[in-house]
C-alpha cells in the first residue's frame, strides 16, 4: 500500500503568487508592457483548474513551486553565468511536465540583461503605497 499526500490549496495559492511575482518583478527587468501584455495573451505561465488537477500530489505541487522559485533566483541574479544553464533548462522541462509554458532560451534573457530596461512598468510593484 501506498500513500500519497495530496495538495493543498496553499500550494496552488503559492504557485500562483510566484507566477504573479515573475510577472511584477522578473518579467519587466527584462521586457517591455507590450511584450509582458502579448506573453499573457499567449498564456505564458497561464496555469488553469484542469492544470491544477495534474499538480494532485504534494511531490507534484512542490516540484512546480521549487521550479519556479529556482527561476526566479537565476533571472533575478546580478549576472548570468554560464553556470546556470543547466538548471534553467531542467525547470522549465518541470514545468513544462505539468502544462506550464515557460518558451524562453537562457540566452533571450543574458542579451536582454546586458541591456537592460529602463522603462517604468505598469506590471511592476509600486515602490511605495499610499495610505489613506
Amino acid at each position: 500500500m501506498k500513500v500519497v499526500f495530496a495538495s493543498t490549496p496553499d500550494q496552488q495559492e503559492k504557485i500562483m503568487e510566484l507566477i504573479r511575482q515573475l510577472y511584477s518583478d522578473v518579467f519587466p527587468n527584462y521586457f517591455s508592457d507590450d511584450e509582458i501584455a502579448k506573453f499573457e495573451r499567449l498564456n505564458v505561465l497561464h496555469i488553469s483548474s484542469s492544470q491544477f488537477e495534474k499538480l494532485d500530489t504534494l511531490k507534484d505541487a512542490f516540484q512546480v513551486i521549487t521550479s519556479l522559485q529556482t527561476l526566479i533566483s537565476i533571472l533575478e541574479s546580478e549576472s548570468l553565468d554560464e553556470q546556470y544553464i543547466e538548471t534553467y533548462y531542467k525547470n522549465i522541462s518541470i514545468l513544462e511536465q505539468y502544462g506550464l509554458n515557460f518558451p524562453f532560451e537562457f540566452q533571450q534573457f543574458v542579451d536582454l540583461k546586458i541591456t537592460g530596461n529602463n522603462e517604468l512598468s505598469i506590471y511592476s510593484k509600486a515602490a511605495n503605497e499610499l495610505l489613506i
